[in-house]
This record gives C-alpha cells, sequence and structure tokens, in this order.
C-alpha cells in the first residue's frame, strides 16, 4: 500500500512537470517591424515651405501658425527652403539667395532665431510631421567663414582663386564659392554641420544640387556612415535619377513630359512609356518624386497654369496617382498663381480664389486611403489599359486594393477601347461621384476629362 501511494505520487510529481513543462514553451510573440525611412513615406506627401514668401513677416513663428491648416491640409513632410544666413557679399538681389549660405550652423535671423526653429520643430513634431531642411553642399556663399579660415576647402581657378559654378551663360552663380568635396577635410567639415541639425532632432536633408559632377556620391556615403545611426533620415537628392545610396530623387522628366504634353508638342502616352523606363533603369523599390511644381519651377518656368493651363488639375491628379510620391510648393493648394521672386520680399497669397484646397487635400487623402499608390514597392505596378496615344490610362493592384486612372490630355473628346480586362466594372469617380462602366465598348472622354476608380 505503501509502495502504491508512494508511486501514485511519483507519477503524479512527473506528470505535473510535464505540464509546467509544455505550459513553458511559448509560441514567440509577433512584433511589428518599426518602419524607417524611406518605407514610412510609402504614403506620405511632401510639402516646400518658403519661409521668406510664407507670410507678411517671413519667420518661423508666422510660418508655426499655418501647420494646422496642413495638417488638415493631410501633408507629412515638410521640407524647408534653406534657413540658414544668406551671404551678403556678391548677393543677387536686396535679400539674396537662399542657396549662398554663410554659415550652416545657424539660422538667418530675417526669419527668427535658433530657438524659434527648435520650437518650430518641435510643434511640427507633436502634430505628426516629419521636418527636412533644404541643404547646399555645394558652394558655400562668398563670406563663409572657411574661406578664410580654410581655403584648401574650395576648388581654385588657374589664378589661385576660389571660383564659381556657372550652370549657363545666363545662369552663373557668382554669389557663391565652389566647394571641392575630393578633400576628405572638406567632407567632414559639411558632415559636422550637418550633424548640428540632425542632433536638434530634423527628420533629413533635402540634398540641393546633391548629385551633380561637383559632389561625389561617396560624401553621402559617408555622411549616412556617420548620421544615420543617429537618428532614422530621409535623403531626398536633387537628382533626376536614383542613386541607391539615398533615399529618393526628382522625377524631373517627367515634369518636362507633362508641360510638352500641355503645348501640343507631344502625345500623352509619352508619361506612361517613360514610367516604365524610370523603373526599368532604377526598379520599382526607387522613391522618385513627382510633382507639377516647385519653387524652380514656379519662379524661372512659370506656374501650373503658365505651364499647364486648363490641364493643371488633370496633371496634378495624375502626379498623386500614378507613379513616385507627390510633392506640393508651399501655396500650390491655394491656387498660387504669380511667379515668386527669388531674391526679395514677394508675399504669397492665401485668399484661395479658385478654391483649390479642398481638391489638394482630396488628392492626399486618395493616396493615403489606397496602398495600389504608394510609393516603392509598396505600391502597384502602373500598367497600361488602353489604346489611344491622346490618353493616359492605367491601373495599380496590390493587396486587393485596386485604382483605375483615365486621363485625357487633349483638347478634343476621345474614345478609348479598353485592352486590360482587369479594368472591366462599374465605377464611381473619386472626384464626382457619377458613376461609370468599363466593357468591351469604346470609353468616351471629354477634353480634358480626368477620372480615377478606386475599390
Amino acid at each position: 500500500m505503501k509502495f502504491t501511494l508512494l508511486y501514485i505520487l511519483a507519477f503524479l510529481l512527473i506528470t505535473n512537470c510535464q505540464d509546467n513543462n509544455k505550459t513553458e514553451v511559448q509560441k514567440p510573440e509577433t512584433k511589428t517591424v518599426e518602419k524607417t525611412f524611406p518605407e514610412k513615406l510609402a504614403d506620405a506627401t511632401i510639402y516646400e515651405v518658403n519661409i521668406r514668401q510664407y507670410t507678411p513677416e517671413g519667420t518661423f513663428k508666422s510660418f508655426e501658425k499655418h501647420l494646422p491648416r496642413l495638417h488638415k491640409l493631410g501633408v507629412k513632410v515638410l521640407w524647408l527652403m534653406p534657413i540658414h544666413p544668406i551671404s551678403e557679399k556678391n548677393r543677387k538681389g536686396p535679400l539674396g539667395s537662399y542657396y549662398a549660405p554663410q554659415d550652416y550652423t545657424d539660422v538667418n535671423p530675417e526669419f527668427g532665431t535658433l530657438e524659434d526653429f527648435k520650437h518650430l520643430l518641435q510643434k511640427a513634431h507633436d502634430m505628426g510631421f516629419y521636418l527636412i531642411l533644404d541643404w547646399v553642399p555645394n558652394h558655400t556663399g562668398r563670406d563663409h567663414k572657411w574661406i578664410k579660415e580654410h581655403p584648401e576647402f574650395y576648388i581654385h581657378d588657374e589664378n589661385g582663386d576660389i571660383t564659381y559654378e556657372a550652370m549657363s551663360p545666363t545662369d552663373v552663380w557668382w554669389d557663391t564659392a565652389l566647394l571641392d568635396h575630393k578633400n576628405p577635410e572638406t567632407r567632414q567639415a559639411m558632415i559636422q554641420a550637418m550633424r548640428f541639425w540632425v542632433d536638434l532632432g530634423i527628420d533629413g536633408f533635402r540634398l540641393d544640387h546633391g548629385c551633380g559632377d561637383k559632389i561625389p556620391l561617396y560624401l553621402w556615403e559617408e555622411a549616412r556612415a556617420t548620421l544615420d545611426p543617429l537618428r532614422d533620415l530621409f535623403w531626398l537628392a536633387e537628382c533626376g535619377h536614383e542613386t541607391f545610396i539615398l533615399d529618393g530623387s526628382y522625377a524631373d522628366e517627367l515634369e518636362v513630359e507633362m508641360r510638352a504634353i500641355a503645348a501640343g508638342e507631344a502625345s500623352a502616352d509619352v508619361l506612361l512609356d517613360w514610367i516604365n523606363k524610370d523603373m526599368f533603369k532604377n526598379g520599382r523599390t526607387a522613391y522618385r518624386m513627382t510633382y507639377t511644381s516647385n519653387h524652380d519651377l514656379n519662379s524661372w518656368n512659370g506656374t501650373v497654369f503658365e505651364r499647364f493651363g486648363d490641364k493643371n488639375k488633370a496633371f496634378a491628379a495624375f502626379v498623386f496617382t500614378a507613379y513616385g510620391f507627390p510633392l506640393i510648393l508651399g501655396g500650390q493648394e491655394v491656387g498660387m498663381a504669380k511667379r515668386l521672386k527669388f531674391f526679395e520680399k514677394d508675399t504669397m497669397n492665401w485668399t484661395d480664389p479658385k478654391g483649390m484646397e479642398p481638391f489638394y487635400q482630396s488628392l492626399v487623402k486618395l493616396r493615403k486611403d489606397n496602398p495600389a499608390l504608394w510609393a516603392g514597392d509598396a505600391g502597384g505596378f502602373p500598367s497600361s489599359i488602353e489604346d489611344n496615344k491622346n490618353v493616359v490610362g492605367f491601373i495599380r493592384e496590390i493587396k486587393g486594393n485596386k485604382v483605375i486612372g483615365l486621363f485625357n490630355f487633349s483638347d478634343e473628346d476621345q474614345s478609348v477601347i479598353i485592352t486590360n480586362k482587369d479594368a472591366y466594372g462599374t465605377y464611381s469617380d473619386y472626384f464626382t461621384g457619377m458613376t461609370f462602366s468599363i466593357n468591351e465598348k469604346p470609353f468616351e472622354l471629354e477634353a480634358d476629362q480626368y477620372l480615377v476608380f478606386s475599390d
């Protein structure tokens, strides 16, 4: 009896241990990996800010009052044009060029103080924005302290004088001093200046002239090796191609093609051809910034109304749906109809006479709500669905989300045959709510009409 009892107790003990061991073996928790740049901008819209012209005061504090409106607009990234003090020597115009920095580690006193900038940065972060700075690596202004303290940082001409760059006979940057980034000391000084702002908490840089023939890409390899471990940063280059070293680049040729179509110099089918060539060359994962305007285009080439006329909304809708990730130039969302002066004060008009802000707000929301339209590999591949050279029709689909775009960029009504049966169905247009059916019958589009269907 005693042994039987001991046997039972031993059996229960062993069984209990086995049960305990079973409960200790648990499936590993599934953790959500936090996205980093650029992937966390897949659904985002970038917004360019010109502090000087944004308000009558032209200050950080006055711009800060617009943050609630921009939050309602839905943009995610605030790109501030250069905020550094502007060199006085060889200035262009009474206020000079933002792109002739006198000091990389201070702010333009016309905009306020460094504390004012810090307050703006904190406020933007509190509201969920990312804030990136426009950075000028190619050159300094003519009275930057490096010119006296470190002349070896610069490129010299045959006479031994520090030189400047001339983009063309009429585009001469005599207010600048060209840096020599083949010199490793120049690169390290530049990286340390950038670190000043990273330590303050900015979210990245838009690199002016960032892939020009004077900028070696190993500068950015070294900069990223130093700065990325400090903070997750977004690196946007003013390049017409993807570098693969940086996070994003300009799809500038797309705007050129759109302008040619608006002028009647090209047919609409060149747009998808260009997108396909760009993906062939750069890959689907490339983050390519698309736009109908930016500060250079507005000042030197004209407003969206000058360049695109009555087609400006159609091209804007195309930019937000077809490819890449979109940019809105500050003021564009309220129908800014003037070329902003570059070297003097020229305040923006915020009255929105054309009622454009709801339109741009709807475009931002359209992208956010439809993963098929997201940038890089997060979005759907844009495939052609029609046979008319004057029309752009595409389908983008991913993870059960499908978006169809039809754009008539001609001045005449167009009839198209939908060649892709995956597009067949009955849909409501995102902008008007009107119902349309796509099938084997010819689809009719009015002049300048654009339609976007999503499900």
